[in-house]
């Protein structure tokens, strides 16, 4: 039985990664062992983990994770306050297949939409 899903995305500076998901996005670093060229982290009930990757090229990068969200209003509005730089094409709406959605790029270029059921 599958119980949850743990998506790996490219990094090159894991400072960087680290600096921009915790301190802009509010996640925290999971674990208690600190893996070098490897990184894990968590928000409420998701985990991301990186894998570094010193010569990505972020216009290259096609690394995207779609996650679903509760109060989706207030998380986008708490990102706006943070000074997080939603994705040009990817302001928050409601789309055709019944989701209110969103989306930033991280350092990497890595894409995070999130998602909400109406």
């Amino acid at each position: 039985m599958l119980t949850s899903i743990n998506p790996k995305l490219p990094m090159r500076d894991k400072k960087a990664t680290k600096v921009f998901y915790t301190e802009k996005l509010g996640f925290k670093e999971f674990g208690s062992v600190d893996y070098e060229g490897y990184l894990m982290l968590e928000k409420d009930n998701i985990q991301i983990h990186f894998f570094e990757f010193k010569n990505l090229n972020p216009e290259e990068n096609y690394g995207q994770v779609y996650i679903r969200a509760e109060n989706i209003d207030n998380f986008y509005q708490s990102l706006l306050d943070n000074k997080v730089r939603i994705h040009p094409n990817g302001q928050l709406e409601i789309k055709p297949w019944k989701q209110k959605e969103f989306s930033i790029l991280d350092p990497d270029s890595n894409l995070l939409t999130f998602g909400q059921s109406l």
